[in-house]
């Protein structure tokens, strides 16, 4: 029922496997996971703007001008105020989503010690990540994060051998994604009036990662977690939902908007770095995921990062008198450092690398 994980300072520490709590005895939420305070007083739900959250249609682009431009100040708009889009007509065949959400589903309905076999070290493999001691709150979620792309630096010991066509779904669904990644950040960068290959890092200076993960059914949703409230240190994630149940919810304006699933879509918000590239005109976003009582819910994260020793910071071509750098150049690998060794905690990771007013 415990999955082994070594934290920075070489510690080991044993951490439940929450899917294996829930079926042991359903009607149980141990103290560990109960965060019944935060949920109190800082987790205000409403689902006012839920029908506003933007939708990009992408198949609108090569229509006439008129329709590209709308969509691009579409495009421009949902990062500003909202740091979060859903895109529709992507172009990732459904077929292709299909088949990731069932092998998904499929990994965490194997038998434990199969699982095990793919257990967590350092930042990859089965299990929990941020947890960075024996007495935090833990999240009542199980992950598999993979490094996905390129192909050279997977670490094939962490990719399940079972089910036995998850490798080749796995590598169908991050190719296709990463195609739609870079497409996106061009846009992005060029709403911003850049060229549209700023965002998006030259050959072999980019890691894409993949974040699996499992919700049980829990018996008092209003007492945890699935997912604490973060950002991404990506340039941009793009998440497939379930689309059965709500899991995943964004914060505006104080409040926190239920994002309901749209059949096809893939959802996608604004990362650190593009925070930091953009010298802040773009935002990332912070979100959470919530479980229900009714069921279990899978979701699947594609983080696109630059690799460790790429430098980070605002683009020159958004800085002038009036807009100085919000945020320090720093190299990849120093944030990631930071990132990993504090828990999951809001957008305090950008203190890192914030510059002081």
């Amino acid at each position: 029922m415990y999955n082994s994980m070594k934290l920075p300072n070489s510690k080991t520490i044993s951490i439940p496997v929450v899917q294996e709590l829930a079926a042991r005895d359903p009607d149980s939420v141990p103290q560990r996971y109960r965060r019944e305070e935060e949920r109190l007083h800082s987790i205000t739900v409403s689902d006012n703007l839920s029908s506003s959250i933007p939708i990009i249609d992408l198949s609108l682009l090569s229509e006439h001008k008129e329709s590209r431009q709308q969509v691009m100040e579409k495009l421009s708009l949902a990062c500003q105020e909202w740091g979060f889009f859903q895109v529709v007509n992507h172009g990732v065949p459904v077929s292709v989503l299909d088949q990731m959400k069932q092998v998904v589903r499929d990994f965490f309905q194997l038998p434990l010690e199969e699982k095990l076999k793919c257990g967590i070290q350092e930042r990859e493999g089965y299990g929990q990540a941020f947890v960075i001691s024996d007495e935090q709150k833990l999240d009542w979620s199980d992950m598999l994060y993979l490094v996905t792309l390129p192909e050279d630096v997977r670490n094939m010991n962490f990719w399940p051998r079972r089910p036995t066509n998850f490798r080749e779904t796995m590598n169908d669904f991050g190719m296709e994604i990463q195609k739609l990644s870079n497409k996106l950040l061009s846009l992005i960068a060029e709403t911003l009036g850049l060229k549209i290959n700023s965002f998006i890092n030259p050959e072999g200076k980019w890691i894409q990662g993949a974040r699996m993960n499992y919700y049980p059914r829990c018996s008092r949703p209003d007492l945890v977690f699935g997912i604490g409230p973060h950002s991404d240190p990506s340039n941009i994630t793009i998440l497939l939902q379930d689309d059965e149940q709500v899991g995943l919810h964004i914060r505006k304006d104080g409040e926190w908007i239920p994002v309901e699933p749209i059949s096809g879509a893939l959802v996608v918000n604004i990362g650190d770095m593009v925070e930091v590239m953009s010298n802040g005109r773009y935002k990332s976003i912070e979100h959470l995921a919530l479980p229900n009582n009714k069921t279990d819910r899978i979701s699947i994260a594609v983080f696109e990062f630059p690799t460790k020793e790429v430098q980070v910071g605002p683009h020159p071509d958004l800085l002038d008198d009036t807009h100085p750098p919000l945020y320090t150049t720093f190299k990849r690998g120093d944030f990631d450092d930071n990132f990993f060794q504090n828990k999951l905690e809001h957008k305090s990771a950008l203190q890192f690398c914030k510059i002081q007013s």
